[in-house]
């Protein structure tokens, strides 16, 4: 199997640098014409630059691709919807969208100030938000679309001094889950990506050779695939140092307790038992967990007395 993007329009977002840089260069090595945004600011959210995304564009022309740079801020919901409308004036579709714009602020939460907080939840998460509505009309009605959430194991599994940037990229996961959902029946796939990449975000936090194992370009591959005619469809794919791992949220197998011992007596001496992963679930929407739950209690209720699941 080759995958290719001869014929595809995407949009990645923050691709001035690091890993949407390398995202919108592999993107084009493979045939891809490419929208580079980046609002060209700091790595905190501050200033705009129109350079970064021009650079990128210029390397991708230097290698023969089609680009296009544009600087519209994530949050700025006009912005968005007009640099969607330039794309199709030029190309006349969006097929692949890579929501990688992001910002840190990071502090302990007892130190964080409210209006930093609401500003990355802002960038990564109401980002996301906009750009993937500015594109959904339009795949719903050429019937495919592959986007593409980036996540981040503090949004996975936590991180100290991250609790505005884990929050927003564990809420980035969960648009993903539902989107998904909506979405499979335009053919429309809906994946995240979980790195752990050296970039001017992540600089002083690992020593060089750490850095230097952790190039951007050694995500790109897992990118690419997740936004391929292939890709699977609510995925969260870590990756970092060329390995690359599936995510996934999972519940214990479960345990019923009879309305008469439901207390948390009961709870906490049977917390093995309910915490026990060995059978553990991957339940695929809200819809299946209830159902999952009353068939459980169902046949509990159906056995003979003194027995539970």
């Amino acid at each position: 199997m080759t995958v290719d993007f001869s014929g595809k329009v995407a949009v990645v977002t923050g691709a001035g640098g690091g890993l949407g840089r390398a995202h919108a260069l592999a993107l084009a090595e493979r045939g891809a014409r490419v929208v580079v945004n980046d609002r060209g600011g700091s790595v905190a959210g501050g200033g705009s630059d129109e350079g970064p995304a021009a650079a990128v564009v210029a390397e991708i022309e230097r290698r023969g691709g089609e680009g296009m740079a544009n600087r519209a801020d994530v949050t700025d919901v006009d912005a968005v919807a007009d640099m969607v409308a330039r794309a199709l004036d030029r190309w006349g579709r969006i097929d692949i969208l890579i929501n990688n714009a992001g910002i840190l602020r990071d502090k302990s939460f007892a130190k964080v100030d409210l209006d930093d907080f609401r500003t990355v939840i802002d960038v990564h998460l109401m980002g996301s938000v906009h750009c993937t509505k500015a594109v959904w009309p339009h795949m719903a009605d050429q019937g495919y679309g592959r986007i593409l959430m980036t996540t981040s194991a503090s949004g996975i599994y936590g991180n100290f001094g991250q609790a505005n940037y884990g929050a927003a990229k564990s809420g980035v996961v969960g648009l993903m889950n539902v989107l998904a959902i909506e979405g499979a029946r335009r053919d429309i796939r809906v994946n995240s990506l979980a790195p752990t990449a050296a970039t001017r975000m992540t600089e002083g936090l690992v020593d060089a050779d750490a850095f230097a194992r952790l190039a951007p370009e050694s995500i790109s591959p897992g990118a690419l695939f997740l936004v391929s005619d292939d890709a699977p469809t609510k995925t969260v794919l870590a990756a970092g140092g060329g390995v690359f791992a599936v995510a996934r949220m999972t519940e214990s197998a479960g345990v019923y307790l009879p309305e008469a011992v439901r207390a948390p007596e009961v709870i906490a001496q049977r917390w093995a038992e309910i915490s026990d992963m060995t059978d553990a679930v991957v339940t695929e929407s809200a819809f299946d967990q209830t159902g999952r739950y009353l068939t459980i209690a169902d046949r509990a209720d159906a056995a003979p007395t003194g027995t539970s699941e």
